[in-house]
């Protein structure tokens, strides 16, 4: 028997940013490799329940040729003789949104369509995994990659896949956005197998975001200073980094150590100021471990209370950056 991945998604488009993109939750291993189907140029696509992996493709090029979400899952399930065991939701870079359930998918399974997004799973805990998913993305703040991730952590509070949790991934695809815009592949980010694959996906996203994603220039720039400057200067020591003694001066062997940080770890996508600014701004919020409210992404502050070393480093500058606009 071919396995099924039991499986949540959100399938959505954000007009703002010309981008499209798939996020998914499965107890399944490796279910960014089955589920999402993503161009820029046409749309997206979350083929799941016993999933054909042809609709991606098909779908795509079916978009591609000017049909709408509602058209091209017609013409997909119509010419599948399996298709009342398919799950699938489709949003087009048109604007058209679908989605189908067959009516053989283990219960719980539905979808949900809203503006620019439609939410589906089976094998559900319950029909409000879906309720809060969409209710998620429609009031989460910020772009689409914290939107997603913001129904994929309310998908699974409220009730998530009825097997539990394995594998999540986010795929996001806008026109020339990615590595050098020598592509569309804006946000591929996944985790094959992990407990806790949401909370994992977004850290992985988040040092994705600071190490390849632009942002807008920020208007003006903070040094560090004080007490924060001196955290700071401690877990750069503690990470080799800074061989000086830690004050709240933040001179120029501070700045070496920082320059030095920000080559290992590949973010030079930001300027030497900009990322001490997002330092600046970002600490504070890490060591409050804040827990998010309306409109945050849902996880981030119960995980940012645990943080420390360079991953408390990293989660600063990443909060520090996210009042940036990407471009």
């Amino acid at each position: 028997m071919i396995p099924r991945p039991s499986t949540f998604s959100i399938v959505a488009r954000d007009p703002e940013q010309d981008a499209v993109g798939v996020a998914v939750q499965s107890k399944f291993v490796s279910v960014g490799s089955v589920v999402p189907f993503v161009s820029a140029d046409a749309g997206a696509i979350a083929t799941q329940s016993f999933a054909n992996v042809t609709y991606g493709p098909d779908g795509l090029d079916l978009l591609r040729e000017g049909r709408s979400a509602e058209e091209v899952i017609a013409e997909l399930t119509d010419a599948d003789d399996e298709a009342p065991s398919r799950q699938v939701g489709v949003v087009g870079a048109d604007g058209s949104v679908a989605a189908f359930t067959g009516d053989e998918c283990f219960d719980v399974a539905g979808d949900i369509q809203g503006e620019h997004y439609t939410v589906q799973g089976n094998i559900l805990e319950n029909e409000a995994t879906l309720d809060a998913m969409a209710k998620a993305f429609e009031t989460t703040d910020g772009g689409l990659p914290e939107r997603l991730l913001s129904a994929l952590h309310a998908g699974n509070d409220a009730g998530s896949d009825k097997r539990g949790e394995q594998s999540a991934a986010m795929y996001i695809a806008k026109p020339e956005g990615g590595y050098d815009g020598g592509n569309d592949r804006w946000v591929d980010v996944r985790v094959d197998d992990h407990d806790r694959p949401i909370a994992e996906l977004e850290r992985v996203f988040k040092l994705y975001d600071i190490t390849l994603l632009e942002r807008e220039a920020p208007a003006e720039t903070r040094s560090l200073s004080g007490e924060t400057a001196e955290a700071v200067l401690e877990t750069l020591s503690n990470l080799g980094f800074y061989d000086g003694t830690p004050s709240g001066e933040f001179d120029d062997e501070a700045a070496a150590a920082l320059e030095s940080f920000r080559g290992v770890n590949n973010f030079e996508n930001h300027s030497l100021s900009v990322l001490e600014d997002a330092i600046a701004r970002g600490w504070d919020d890490v060591d409050g471990g804040e827990t998010a409210g309306e409109g945050e992404t849902a996880g981030e502050g119960d995980a940012s209370a645990e943080l420390d070393g360079e991953a408390r480093l990293i989660e600063a500058i990443w909060r520090g950056l996210s009042r940036l606009d990407r471009k």
